[in-house]
């Protein structure tokens, strides 16, 4: 587990490196939307895309601090953009994204990622590692030049570990594991930043539906346990629903509503966010919105 800055730098995935105000804002034509309110992680009119091509135009965000904020919408509504902007990974053609106050891009990326920590939607490991070595790749944010490994880098490590329920596979390779064990490995990765913020992009992709829970959990584990603020991008609604406090729906790279999962999900928002018909009722066990799809009649 332990290693030199030289050796941390060697790591090929990208380390960007009261719960929410439940105000819901809602509507339902693409204009800007209100500026947004104090926080540690916010967006202030930004325009966002690819080469030439716009993604999202004057769009304002801010993250609730101690927020559990899942942002949901279609197929290539922006979603991820977003998330790559708040992360610093993707520069805004226009605006800014502060962090603690100040422009992220004017925040060196090693400083960044002491206090934000990312997932990205698809992480690649080195062959041949093992489990507790690269999560122990979480600590290069705190590693200065010629730095040794310290009691505090291997402390933070083995809570990672711990946190995340992976103890037991530290000395097994990456490349061996399950979806869900693997998935769970890289979220101890960035928990071994001991970061403040967690971004995810679609941390439950391709995993079946055991470990998409198992997934979740950890996440609200993580928000209400350890007072992490996090931001996730999901595709699922209900499980949006169920863990997150506060949600960011998108439709056309434009914030459509946002506010607590039982003030905003409506049959309404489905229908015009994911054009399907529905029926909202209240889960039997968690008490929050269920979506029900009725799918579309025949024709």
């Amino acid at each position: 587990m332990r290693g030199t800055t030289e050796q941390m730098n060697t790591n090929t995935t990208t380390v960007s490196t009261s719960p929410a105000g439940t105000l819901a804002r809602t509507g339902t034509a693409p204009a800007p939307n209100p500026a947004p309110t104090a926080g540690r992680l916010s967006g202030h009119d930004l325009t966002l895309g690819y080469d030439q091509r716009v993604i999202s135009k004057d769009l304002n965000v801010c993250v609730p601090d101690g927020s559990f904020t899942v942002i949901i919408g279609p197929n290539a509504c922006g979603k991820s953009t977003l998330l790559r902007a708040l992360s610093r990974l993707l520069k805004p053609s226009s605006g800014r994204v502060i962090l603690d106050g100040k422009p992220i891009h004017s925040i060196p990326a090693k400083q960044v990622a002491t206090r934000l920590g990312l997932l990205p939607q698809s992480s690649i490991s080195p062959d041949g590692i093992t489990v507790a070595d690269l999560v122990a790749r979480g600590r290069y944010p705190h590693q200065k030049i010629l730095s040794r490994w310290s009691d505090d880098d291997e402390a933070a490590t083995i809570e990672a570990l711990r946190a995340t329920n992976t103890t037991e596979l530290s000395r097994r390779l990456v490349d061996e594991l399950s979806g869900g064990q693997r998935q769970r490995v890289w979220v101890a990765m960035v928990l071994a930043q001991q970061t403040p913020l967690l971004l995810l992009d679609e941390p439950t992709t391709f995993l079946d539906i055991a470990h998409q829970i198992e997934i979740m959990e950890l996440c609200r584990k993580l928000n209400r346990g350890s007072g992490h603020t996090i931001v996730a991008v999901l595709h699922d609604l209900n499980h949006a629903c169920r863990y997150a406090n506060h949600l960011i729906a998108m439709k056309d790279g434009a914030i459509i509503a946002e506010g607590a999962p039982a003030e905003i999900v409506t049959e309404k928002l489905v229908e015009e966010v994911f054009g399907l018909p529905c029926r909202i009722i209240q889960d039997p066990v968690s008490h929050t919105p269920l979506v029900i799809p009725l799918g579309h009649p025949e024709e």
